[in-house]
């Protein structure tokens, strides 16, 4: 089993703060809105938003008419999230082993939760992400880019955090048996971090689930 300890205890400790800085941060990105709310016309079915933190974004897809419900691994976050929203589901969880049936999401929302994987991690959480989709079910996934078509590490000041070359994570999806739909990089704001952002829009066509051997 892959130790994800650290990611989590250090989640834990910042739950509160983090809530506080991020909790509203959609009003402030309006690129982000438009992707999630063309990604909201695409989905049938419901939405495991993975990583979900204090629980933000998962309101806001349920508040463009998703059945959505979160999953985190920081129990701490979930904690907060179930105050925050308690009309929505939110459970403990680890995107490597997701306790979901296989086909019984249409959507994923992977937003920034991605960049604390080990790369060589990623392949598995990928597969994950196939088994539980629904044929045709669709995932977006944001995350820092870097020009290096290798994972380049940084301090992300809560646990070491990776920048990747949208083309090569893509790479790794199709592997995985998506393809893509949609991209778009936007610049940072003002106080953000001096990293592009990147979101994919990928869909899951149909066929047996990616094997990992």
């Amino acid at each position: 089993m892959i130790d994800q300890s650290s990611t989590r205890d250090a989640y834990d400790a910042v739950a509160g703060i983090y809530a506080e800085l991020f909790s509203d941060v959609l009003r402030t990105l309006p690129v982000e809105r438009a992707f999630l709310g063309a990604f909201a016309e695409l989905v049938d079915g419901p939405v495991a938003d993975l990583g979900c933190g204090p629980g933000h974004i998962t309101a806001h897809l349920s508040d463009l008419g998703l059945d959505a419900f979160g999953v985190d691994l920081s129990p701490e976050m979930v904690a907060l999230a179930r105050r925050a929203h308690p009309d929505l589901r939110f459970d403990e969880g680890t995107m490597t082993a997701l306790d979901l049936a296989d086909g019984s999401v249409g959507g994923i929302l992977s937003s920034y939760s991605l960049i604390h994987t080990p790369p060589s991690d990623l392949p598995l959480v990928f597969a994950e992400f196939h088994r539980v989709l629904a044929p045709g079910g669709h995932a977006v996934l944001g995350f820092f880019a870097g020009d290096d078509p290798e994972p380049e590490p940084f301090d992300h000041k809560v646990a070491l955090a990776y920048r990747w070359s949208p083309d090569a994570l893509m790479g790794l999806m199709g592997q995985a048996g998506f393809r893509e739909v949609a991209r778009v990089r936007r610049e940072p704001h003002e106080g953000e971090r001096p990293f592009q952002h990147v979101h994919l829009l990928v869909c899951k066509d149909g066929g047996d689930a990616v094997q990992i051997p």
